[in-house]
This record gives C-alpha cells, structure tokens and sequence, in this order.
C-alpha cells in the first residue's frame, strides 16, 4: 500500500495528526505493507507545484512503477486519475461550504479539482457522518463509495499525567479565519471568570487573525506531550469554528479530562455525544455562557468526556481502513 504523508511538510494541524496518527496504527496492521511517498518543500509557495505536478502526475506514476496494489492519499490533495486503485480521506468540505474563509489558490484549486478526485477514488473515507452526507451533497458521489471512518486519541492524550499550572481557559486552533478566534476572544472576556486568562495555541494559517485582548496570549505550537498538559489543567477547553468535518481539539480535550465548549454543528454534536457543552459559534454572547457552563460542570463534562472519548481509537481507524484497501485492490 502507498500512502501520502505530503501535508506534513506543510501543516501540524489536525490533517497532520490525522496522518501520523493512522501511519503509526497501519505499523501494527500485519497484512499489509507500506510505502510512504512524500513532495519535498515546505513553503508556501510550492503548494502549487505540489497540487499540479506531483498529484496530477508524479505520485500517481511513481505508485504504478512500484506496483502497489493500492495508493492512498489521507486528504483530499490527489490525483485525478490514477491506474492504481486509488482511496482519498475526506476530512471536510469547508472550502466548498465557505470559500472565503481560504486563500485564492486553495479555492480556485479546490472547485475545480475535488470533484475531480471525487470522481478517480475507487473508495472515499470520510472521518464523519457528516462528512459523509457532504459529499454526498456537494460532491455528488455514490454513496457506495464512501466509508466513515472516524479519527482517534491515543498517548499522551489521557487524563493521567502532569496538568498546566495556573488559572486559564484553552482554545487550539490554527489561527485562520475559519476557526472564529475572534469570537472565542469576545466571549471569553464577555464570560468574566476573574483573573482567569485565554491561552491560544496553533501556528498561524493564513489571513490576518486578531489575537489581541486583556488576558489573551498566544502561545504558538506547542508539542503533544505539552498540549496535553495544557488540556489537563485548563478550567474548560473552547473549541468554536465557523465549519469543522470532525474537531480533533474536542476529542482530544475530553481524553485528558477537559470540559469542552463546542460549536453547534452537526460534525460536534456527532463527536461530543452529549458530553461538551453547545453554543452559538456567531453569538459571542452565547459563547460566554457556554465558557461560564463547562466551568460550573467541570465535574460532569469531564466524567461524561472521558467516557465518550473511549470510544475513538487509532487502531480501530487503522483496521477499518486496511478494510477500505482491500475494496478497493478488489
């Protein structure tokens, strides 16, 4: 099996997870063999190169002279046209649902190329029911081709563990505009937890993202292990995008033990299973009581996260997409 790990290159964020997460689950899959094909650079300006060269014609060619039996490409950057059977992961469709939240490139490219891929994938993996029902809306695709295959949480994820010292709520995102910082900052400040601070943590995307504010600070990317700590001692963990195809941050944050606030959305309420408290993402008012909520219910989000969070692991998603591959050699 050939597999893409060419966004790492380029992202930490939650696709990176994604795909260092289910490499490191396939390595425990005994039945198959993988192969690992990458493009090289990690500035911006090779995104394009990436897109048009090595999707369109290098990987695809250097899958088919090492005979794989299938090639996957854990997000929705692939080829048009592969003679390798090829499976494509869907993490969302956000720049279909709200294009101006990404740069040019991306949304031209995009139009114009996932229904393209849609259309080449002998399966598609979806990481959510919702996700699923998008495709199948905005894509048009067979329902038969899609597979739901949602992420996991593994280590160092978990409640036990040294905890971040100090009085803070948490938001992870990469600060882009899709992830609604601004709001999240609005309500925070709105919520009035005293001395309490806003803790921001994710690289910069793109766009210009307004972090300022009294007792905001923005601590960059942090390492897993560091995260996790950050988690665990967090007063809630606020997690409110405009659009999101699954949330890792909430599944994540309700592993270490952390109260969530998440937008109402399909994709969070299918994720969260009760266990965060819902909110507006357009209303700052209706985020800050959120925020005020997941404080006053410490206690009984985190026994409820926890238990939901039991219920997404890695080595499931690896067994079931091992099942995905052979479909589609098939």
């Amino acid at each position: 099996m050939g597999i893409d790990v060419s966004p790492l290159a380029l992202t930490r964020a939650g696709t990176a997870r994604h795909i260092r997460s289910l490499l490191a689950a396939l390595e425990d899959e005994s039945t198959i063999e993988l192969r690992t094909y990458s493009f090289g650079g990690s500035s911006r300006a090779a995104v394009p190169v990436r897109d048009l060269v090595w999707y369109l014609a290098a990987l695809p060619a250097k899958a088919r002279r090492d005979r794989m039996d299938v090639l996957h490409c854990p997000t929705h950057r692939a080829p048009f046209r592969s003679r390798v059977p090829l499976v494509v992961t869907f993490h969302d469709l956000a720049v279909l649902r709200h294009p101006e939240t990404f740069n040019r490139w991306t949304r031209t490219y995009s139009r114009q190329a996932l229904p393209q891929v849609a259309k080449a994938a002998r399966r598609l993996i979806a990481v959510s029911e919702f996700t699923r029902r998008e495709l199948l809306e905005l894509l048009d695709v067979p329902e038969e081709k899609v597979r739901v295959i949602p992420n996991g949480v593994a280590e160092p994820f978990r409640p036990e563990g040294d905890a971040a010292d100090g009085d803070y709520v948490l938001a992870v995102s990469t600060l882009e505009p899709r992830k609604n910082l601004r709001r999240i900052i609005d309500g925070f400040q709105r919520a009035q937890l005293n001395s309490c601070r806003l803790l921001v943590t994710g690289m910069r995307g793109w766009g210009e993202v307004d972090l300022n504010g009294e007792g905001v600070e923005w601590l960059g990317f942090v390492a897993d292990h560091e995260l996790a700590r950050l988690y665990r001692g967090a007063r809630c963990v606020a997690y409110v995008p405009l659009y999101e195809g699954f949330g890792l941050p909430v599944l994540e944050a309700m592993a270490c033990g952390a109260p969530v606030v998440a937008a109402r959305n399909e994709a969070a309420e299918e994720v969260a299973g009760g266990a965060a408290v819902l909110v507006d993402p357009l209303d700052a008012d209706a985020i800050a009581a959120g925020i005020a909520e997941a404080v006053d219910r410490r206690d009984e989000l985190r026994a409820r996260g926890l238990e939901r969070a039991t219920a997404f692991t890695w080595a499931e998603a690896a067994r079931a997409t091992v099942e995905v591959y052979r479909e589609a050699a098939g």
